[in-house]
């Protein structure tokens, strides 16, 4: 199962290290599974933070159990109690825990910014076998955030607009 966007990951960093430099809110999600066969099963390389993208001290984790991260997480109250409306997010797999997390922030009203190359897949068989490049998996997958949910921007793009 190949991946695409072989840059994400330095460009998520790349990120990280401006919000950080501009001392913003960085939220990490951490997602722990209820299966034990999972590889987001505590304990399994799945659910670790990679060494370079993990969390300081004082950077909030949130954890959800399910793709979406607003899902039974307390997300949505912590951002709210905070006064945070407008999130930058980013991860994997676009197709699946971005985009079920993007259309509920969109759908609760915050203002969404996806990054774009700073978020990958993986190819992917649709239901009657046929496989899609992960290219195609994480175009559609945009194109479907951007419709109703959140404004879509490569890395260059949201630096330079946070500069």
């Amino acid at each position: 199962m190949p991946s695409m966007t072989p840059d994400a990951e330095r460009n998520v960093q790349r990120l990280l290290q401006a919000w950080r430099q501009t001392q913003r809110t960085v939220i990490h999600v951490r997602h722990i599974s209820r299966t034990p066969t999972s590889v987001f099963w505590p304990g399994q390389s799945g659910c670790e933070f990679q060494v370079a993208l993990a969390p300081l001290e004082h950077e909030h984790v949130s954890e959800k159990n399910v793709p979406d991260a607003f899902a039974n997480s307390g997300l949505e109250r912590w951002l709210r109690t905070r006064a945070i409306n407008q999130l930058l997010i980013v991860g994997v797999i676009t197709n699946n825990s971005v985009e079920s997390t993007v259309r509920s922030a969109g759908c609760l009203g915050f203002d969404v910014i996806v990054g774009s190359d700073a978020c990958y897949t993986f190819d992917q068989k649709d239901l009657n076998g046929r496989l899609w490049p992960a290219e195609e998996v994480h175009a559609l997958s945009l194109a479907n955030m951007a419709l109703d949910y959140a404004t879509v921007r490569d890395v260059n793009q949201i630096l330079e607009q946070q500069a």
